[in-house]
């Protein structure tokens, strides 16, 4: 079945027109997480190019229209979900998911936001006003705390979104962009940026040792800069500490600030 689904995805991309069908079949497989924008495999990830095409399509073939919520009026393409109750999901008004993401059982989405093609995974905590943007990739036992900002990536179809692993804590306003992979049980201090550009730097040993578009499996991280020179003088850049590493004693849910107490980083 999703060869057959596959293959009429690649036609409609390459063709442009026809039957819309296997585009709404492909994003209703999505939104009951039986289809993923990417997965883990061998002990990386693999991206379902396909099926981030298929999410291209459903932009394209959709049509703005009016959506009534209760007293709440919008104006768009794509409806919003609809299935919390029977899949154990807790939403707290006004948080959004739309349809075509996905929530596992014991997700909390509080007052934030999570688009079209995104997989979150069992009880992960999505707090006030964080966004989890399109086909973001969010593991087991998660907490996205206050403001934090995963970046959608839909297009091109081959980019691997942003994935954060099970178990990781990422802090109050902190963003993760462009395909940045954060490790498993990693801690983020809060108003950490990651982009695929942003080096982040191990600083625990004698040699730092640098990351580019990734955070290693329980590093802890916080905001940092370094110099560079340019022709009008030199400026610190921005970039990420590894000053840690969370031990085993912690336990799974162990709260940031106790963390980085740890490590006698402020917070």
């Amino acid at each position: 079945m999703t060869s057959e689904l596959r293959a009429a995805i690649e036609r409609l991309w390459d063709g442009g027109e026809g039957d819309p069908e296997p585009v709404w079949e492909t994003v209703r497989l999505l939104d009951g997480g039986h289809l993923r924008v990417a997965e883990p495999a061998d002990g990386g990830w693999v991206v379902n190019e396909w099926v981030k095409k298929a999410i291209s399509l459903y932009f394209k073939f959709r049509k703005v229209e009016p959506i009534e919520l209760g007293a709440l009026q919008f104006l768009d393409k794509i409806p919003v979900k609809r299935d919390h109750a029977e899949r154990g999901v807790r939403v707290v008004p006004p948080g959004v998911a739309r349809y075509g993401s996905f929530l596992s059982e014991g997700v909390v989405l509080m007052p934030g936001y999570v688009n079209i093609g995104a997989w979150v995974g069992p009880r992960t905590m999505v707090d006030t006003w964080a966004t989890v943007g399109s086909c973001a990739q969010i593991g087991a036992d998660v907490h996205l705390a206050g403001g934090v900002g995963i970046g959608g990536v839909l297009e091109p179809p081959q980019a691997r979104p942003v994935i954060v692993e099970d178990g990781a804590f990422l802090g109050s306003r902190s963003i993760v962009t462009e395909g940045v992979r954060v490790g498993a049980e990693a801690v983020l201090a809060a108003q950490v940026c990651l982009t695929a550009s942003v080096p982040v730097i191990d600083v625990t040993g004698a040699v730092p040792v640098e990351y580019r578009g990734e955070v290693p499996p329980r590093a802890v991280v916080v905001p940092g800069t370094r110099p560079k020179d340019f022709p009008a003088g030199r400026y610190e850049l921005s970039c990420a500490l590894i000053v840690g590493w969370r031990a085993e004693s912690h336990d799974a849910r162990l709260s940031l600030n106790d963390v980085l107490r740890e490590f006698e980083i402020a917070t």
